[in-house]
């Protein structure tokens, strides 16, 4: 079984056969789908023979808008959206599409937590309503598609309804939908000092609850400060290996599922991008996980 590694970095532009050598290079053997029309038919199977000629499987869609936007004129073009890369990434045999699901944060609302109006912090985003319209939201992208190959998923987020293993769980059964699969970001799950520094047992008990549903897993490492200025405590992203994430941990479990789950790195510029996949190949081939 080939362990996928990918990430951005790279980008697409117009030139399948170019997109596919260009991972290659980079030391990928995974690939975040590129945005393309639906209706580009010819575009998609000459995506499809490039990427099965050099090896390098799509690995997953993205649908990074608000699917819950307060504005409905904007909700319903975000879920159009969202239907659409579905079925990209279904076309183009990816693993997953995945979304963040949404904040119902907007301008004027008296909670005023977060200019983030994607997907920012708000109090109704974790209560049973907001588990609700999570669970609907997702219903409504698949039950649009059906999808054959790829599921839909949402990330991994410490202020919505996915913020742990068990309130994700949880959310796959209310869902109730084989095209349903889960997502780990185990730098998303990072949500108290307690997990920060029992990242290797946080991830265990991760793939435990989640492992049968997991079909994609992004890479990236966190860093936690304390002190003046940072009270109660401050986490900040930083390149695989650089942080306190339990890479040996991570990827052993990513490895028991014995099948083909992407590890793909993201949010970083191409430097960090070359130096956190080198630590992870590196970390691979201490285990004995063969890597490209």
């Amino acid at each position: 079984m080939t362990f996928r590694l990918g990430g951005y970095g790279i980008d697409y532009t117009g030139d399948p056969e170019a997109y596919a050598r260009a991972h290659v290079e980079f030391g990928y053997n995974a690939a975040y789908m590129p945005n393309i029309s639906l209706e580009n038919r010819d575009e998609i199977a000459a995506i499809n023979k490039a990427m099965a000629d050099a090896d390098v499987i799509i690995a997953e869609g993205g649908a990074w808008r608000n699917l819950i936007a307060h504005d409905e004129q904007q909700r319903k073009a975000n879920l159009d959206y969202a239907v659409h890369q579905l079925a990209l990434a279904d076309e183009l045999g990816a693993r997953t599409c995945v979304a963040f699901h949404g904040t119902v944060g907007h301008p004027g609302d008296p909670w005023q937590l977060s200019d983030n109006y994607d997907y920012g912090p708000h109090p109704d985003n974790q209560t049973e309503e907001g588990f609700q319209r999570a669970v609907d939201t997702a219903r409504y992208v698949i039950d649009a598609v059906k999808p054959k190959r790829a599921k839909f998923s949402l990330e991994m987020v410490p202020w919505l309804v996915t913020d742990t293993p068990e309130n994700y769980l949880k959310l796959l059964k209310a869902i109730d939908r084989p095209e349903f699969g889960a997502h780990i970001d185990a730098a998303n799950l990072v949500i108290t000092p307690r997990l920060y520094f029992n990242t290797g047992r946080m991830i265990r008990e991760a793939f435990e609850l989640l492992g049968p549903y997991v079909v994609s897993c992004h890479a990236k490492d966190i860093v936690m400060q304390g002190g003046p200025g940072t009270i109660s405590f401050h986490m900040d992203e930083v390149p695989p290996g650089e942080g306190n994430l339990d890479y040996r941990a991570y990827l052993t479990e990513i490895h028991k599922l014995g099948r083909e789950v992407p590890l793909m790195l993201e949010h970083f510029g191409v430097p960090e991008y070359r130096r956190g996949l080198a630590h992870i190949k590196t970390v691979a081939r201490e285990l004995g996980i063969a890597v490209a």
